[in-house]
């Protein structure tokens, strides 16, 4: 029978399985251990035509053929004001190298990620290697292990990275790539005097040449007049000072105005430069402004209270308690105007061009009305946002802020179809609802301050901003310290423990802790109130755990387990049991950790808790395996990993399989222990994280 046996493929076939019997199949749709990565470009694409900068282009190029090898990443540091043009030369050159970095180029603007002036380096590094493709579930959480994850993945890599408005060398460093075959532009206002790197050359970046300008504008400008009326041609370069911002937005207001005469237009300019005794470039905006119509011009005087740089329809929309439609009807105005910069991501303002849109909000509005209104309004629509994303993500919780008022008539709220979006929306615009929680303090907003760090809870725990986090955070903390309102101190001080004592801050985390308990014993006997205060002795025996006091720990963690059985909240009791189990296994106690981890799966099973069944279930499989029970623990094991695959959940199916070598080895098989080892790492590998060799 064997010897008819025939098999005959034709074609292509991409995945071919023979076997005379098959037990189990696991398949990765869309990637695999051999599947090829995508190799980042994160570069906009080019628009419009680039002039000059030959010598400095040819002095970075200079420096990447003389580089001499093991002396670190080429590092090109330019340098000038705002406005300048350090952003476009850098994307020009790194689009002119890109051939020669065959593994990426990756882009990322400090000023994004900057809040009173500080870069959570830690966050940028987050930033960066999201770029090399480490999902979130794989990054490390702390700022010196991100570093090494860095430089683990960068080691033998031909990256051009592309590091925009640095302030400091310290932002810099750590986040450039270990390999000496990568390059690194760094645009900055100044020279980084504390960037200590082998391989750094700095390129001054100056206003363009008048005869350089020219031809930009000309570029930019199909115009007759520019040739028939060359005194006024200059007159109008002079006046935009080499800056090309500047040149663009008047390339834009000459081809607007094309009845006009260019000589009438510069004389009009500078009538107003006398006037008002500012420079051209604020003349040139300003014509711009004067030409849009009333709603635009308002949304222009009111962009700059936005606090994020990206601009999208719904936020926009907000400020004016407009519909989306319109508002992006307007942006577009704004856009054509060229008072906007149009990207894939959504519309932004140049920098400078903020500062014009505050002044004219001051001429405007002296007294600040239309501001304040504004800005309530963009912080009741992002703390409606938050929430609903929350809800969907998290499900119904304890909180304690009262949910904001409804939205105005043409006002629109998001709806979210699952967890995930409303998860992808909370990142997307974390450095708006992040810095709506400032905004909301400094006007006085106290309760939309603190109630706008709920929702950012859920978005944390899976997205660790560290520097965003503790900046919110702290504020919420003073919000609510402002209101009195005893809930809200207790619950933030909780939620800014946790940050601090991942970053390794133990103390100050314990005295945020600290006080939280004692405001909790003032807490009334309110079901919410008793479940935050059991939550908060929760929190302190969390921290006693990451800093190794175990004892202290269970102490807490029993504490609080009864509060919840005093006042009937079952799941509470469930997730204390669990964590009582945890900690007894990390002491070594297998027979305790058994018992509470066999009681705390129980709960999860009758309370139809599915992911919790298969949690306590894995650390139940630990437990039983710890105290000499290995057949138990490999039914519990099984389960876990086929929960974990059907869940999608890349990190839990890792640890189980690494939990699967451990239960091997126990039961003698040495060979099928180094077969789950291996796939943990082929799981890791797909999903950007390290290997266990690796991990810190």
């Amino acid at each position: 029978m064997a010897d008819e046996t025939r098999n005959h493929l034709d074609g292509r076939a991409h995945v071919v399985v023979q076997s005379g019997r098959i037990e189990q199949l696991h398949q990765y749709v869309g990637g695999g251990a051999d599947a090829k990565p995508v190799v980042p470009f994160q570069l906009p694409p080019a628009v419009g035509r680039f002039e000059n900068r030959v010598a400095e282009q040819e002095r970075i190029r200079r420096a990447v053929e003389d580089h001499a090898p093991q002396a670190g990443p080429v590092v090109a540091l330019l340098t000038g004001i705002g406005g300048i043009g350090k952003t476009a030369l850098g994307f020009h050159v790194a689009r002119g190298l890109a051939e020669r970095y065959p593994d990426g180029v990756l882009y990322v603007d400090l000023d994004d990620l900057r809040r009173d002036g500080t870069v959570e380096v830690a966050d940028a590094l987050g930033d960066v290697l999201a770029g090399l493709g480490v999902t979130p579930q794989w990054m490390e959480r702390t700022f010196a292990a991100r570093v090494k994850q860095l430089w683990t993945l960068t080691r033998d890599k031909q990256l051009l990275m592309v590091i925009d408005n640095a302030r400091f060398g310290s932002e810099v460093s750590p986040l450039l790539p270990a390999s000496d075959r990568s390059l690194a532009i760094v645009t900055s206002q100044g020279t980084l005097y504390d960037l200590d790197v082998a391989a750094a050359v700095e390129v001054p970046v100056g206003p363009l040449p008048a005869g350089d300008a020219v031809e930009l504008l000309r570029h930019l400008v199909d115009d007759p007049r520019l040739s028939a009326e060359p005194e006024a041609l200059a007159d109008l370069v002079e006046g935009c000072a080499g800056l090309p911002a500047a040149l663009l937005v008047a390339g834009r207001w000459v081809r607007k105005y094309r009845r006009r005469g260019l000589s009438r237009l510069v004389e009009e300019l500078t009538a107003e430069l006398r006037e008002k005794g500012i420079p051209m470039v604020e003349a040139v905006w300003d014509a711009a402004y004067e030409g849009l119509g009333v709603q635009a011009a308002r949304l222009y005087r009111l962009l700059p209270v936005l606090p994020a740089p990206v601009i999208g329809e719904g936020p926009a929309a907000a400020l004016l308690e407009c519909g989306p439609d319109e508002a992006g009807d307007l942006l577009e105005e704004l856009q054509i105007a060229g008072l906007l910069e149009e990207s894939v991501a959504g519309w932004r303002m140049h920098g400078l061009l903020r500062g014009h849109a505050e002044r004219r909000s001051r001429q405007a509005d002296p007294a600040g009305r239309e501001r304040g209104q504004a800005l309530g309004a963009l912080i009741g629509w992002y703390r409606r946002q938050a929430a609903r994303a929350d809800r969907t993500a998290a499900g119904a919780r304890m909180t304690f802020a009262p949910q904001p008022g409804p939205a105005g008539p043409d006002v629109r709220d998001l709806v979210f179809e699952d967890k995930r979006q409303a998860l992808r929306w909370l990142e997307e615009h974390r450095l708006a609802l992040y810095g709506c929680v400032r905004l909301a303090f400094e006007a006085g907003r106290y309760e939309d301050a603190w109630g706008l760090c709920e929702p950012l809870w859920t978005h944390y725990l899976d997205h660790p901003h560290l520097g965003e986090v503790l900046a919110a955070f702290r504020t919420g903390v003073e919000a609510a310290d402002r209101t009195e309102f005893l809930p809200a101190m207790v619950r933030m001080r909780c939620q800014l423990a946790r940050p601090l004592w991942e970053l390794g801050r133990y103390e100050e985390a314990a005295r945020h802790v600290g006080r939280a308990l004692h405001a909790a014993r003032a807490l009334g006997e309110s079901f919410e109130e008793r479940r935050l205060r059991a939550s908060t002795v929760e929190f302190q025996g969390l921290l006693k755990a990451e800093r190794g006091d175990l004892p202290g720990a269970v102490a807490d963690f029993t504490a609080s387990r009864k509060i919840h059985e005093q006042i009937g909240n079952a799941y509470g009791v469930l997730l204390l049991t669990h964590q009582e189990g945890k900690v007894a296994l990390r002491r070594g106690d297998s027979e305790e950790a058994v018992r509470l981890l066999e009681a705390a799966r129980a709960a999860a099973v009758e309370q139809g808790r599915e992911r919790m069944a298969a949690r306590t279930g894995f650390e139940l499989g630990r437990a039983l395996r710890a105290a000499g029970r290995f057949q138990e623990a490999a039914v519990l094991v099984r389960a876990a990993l086929e929960s974990a695959r059907q869940r999608g959940s890349a990190t839990e199916e890792t640890r189980v399989l690494r939990e699967s070598a451990e239960l091997a080895e126990a039961l003698g098989e040495a060979g099928r222990a180094e077969e789950y080892r291996a796939e943990a790492d082929r799981v890791v590998a797909l999903w950007g994280g390290l290997p266990a060799s690796h991990s810190s």
